[in-house]
């Protein structure tokens, strides 16, 4: 929340009871799971890298990689809490530029009129419209991210 307040970018806090999972947590706070931005950390010799993909969604590794040219596979759990230590485990926001990290935003996110995201812990989402959404994703490249579904 310190980067949104920074860049005045308002938003709004949903509390709502502890959740383990992206649809969880979209099923708790009563939003679409599909309006959820998830951040999967990835990384290859070249670093890191924050895949933004929605909700309701898998990552698809090979078409990351293939996408950027690289051959990126999933961060561990101790890497993940070293960059985010900030954020509960399982629950980092797709914010990669308030962490340094590159960011590739899954095009099926970029049309919604709310995004919604973790806010570091379990039992809190954001949520951002559009226009901001957008401003916190500057730099990212867009794609597709997810498996065919």
């Amino acid at each position: 929340m310190n980067m949104l307040n920074e860049r005045h970018i308002p938003y709004e806090v949903l509390e709502h009871a502890k959740t383990a999972t992206s649809p969880q947590a979209a099923l708790a706070a009563h939003v679409p799971d599909d309006h959820i931005a998830k951040g999967v950390l990835m990384k290859d010799n070249i670093g890191y890298m924050l895949a933004v993909i929605p909700g309701d969604q898998w990552l698809d590794r090979r078409r990351l990689s293939e996408e950027l040219g690289r051959d990126l596979r999933m961060a561990s759990e101790e890497e993940i809490g070293r960059l985010f230590s900030d954020c509960d485990l399982g629950a980092i926001p797709p914010l990669g530029s308030a962490y340094g990290i590159d960011m590739m935003l899954d095009e099926d996110l970029s049309s919604l009129a709310n995004v919604y995201f973790e806010a570091g812990d379990h039992e809190h989402l954001l949520m951002v419209d559009s226009e901001h959404f957008h401003e916190l994703m500057r730099g990212a490249r867009h794609g597709h991210l997810t498996a065919v579904h």
